[in-house]
Parts: C-alpha cells; sequence; structure tokens
C-alpha cells in the first residue's frame, strides 16, 4: 500500500494530498530511512512521523483499504511519541 494512502485510512493524516505533502518534505520516514508518499508500507514497518515539534512512531499491525473512524487505530501500534526542542523542528508555517 502506498504511504499516504495508510497516512488516510489509519487516520494518522486527515487528508491524502496533506500525507503527501508532509511525505514530500522529508518529515516521514519507514524503517529509518525518509519517504516518499509513493514509498511501500508493509506490516511490520516502523513509520516515524513529525508533527511540528512532535515526532511519533508507529509499527504497522495492518493494512486496509478503508475502514471506519473507530478501526483506524486497529492498523497501528504506538511505539512512542517524542517531543523535539523548537529549534530542531521543521517550522511548517513558514
Amino acid at each position: 500500500m502506498r504511504l499516504d494512502k495508510f497516512l488516510k485510512v489509519s487516520r494518522l493524516i486527515k487528508r491524502r494530498t496533506v500525507a503527501k505533502d508532509v511525505s514530500e518534505q522529508g518529515r516521514v520516514w519507514i524503517n529509518g530511512r525518509e519517504a516518499k508518499a509513493s514509498s511501500k508500507v508493509k506490516v511490520g514497518d516502523e513509520l516515524q512521523i513529525q508533527y511540528g515539534v512532535k515526532i511519533v512512531t508507529v509499527k504497522v499491525e495492518r493494512l486496509a483499504d478503508t475502514t471506519r473512524k473507530d478501526e483506524a487505530g486497529e492498523l497501528y501500534t504506538l511505539v512512542k511519541e517524542e517531543q523535539r526542542p523548537r529549534d530542531n523542528a521543521l517550522d511548517w508555517e513558514q
């Protein structure tokens, strides 16, 4: 499954176009490597997503083309969530 679609279906990012933009800005990694929106996501992959000063790491548990809101959290497991100092984070409001 494409990275941008997984991020949208899992509701880690609200819209697929936003997921594409975030990937193009270099703020998403798959297994420690910078990922593009078209990168393939597999079960067992570890994703890191930078939201401003917060970096969220999740493990992909299963893939689905569509999902209901209450089931979206079952697609991944939260591994860790960390805050970065403001000067190390990308400021996406510029």
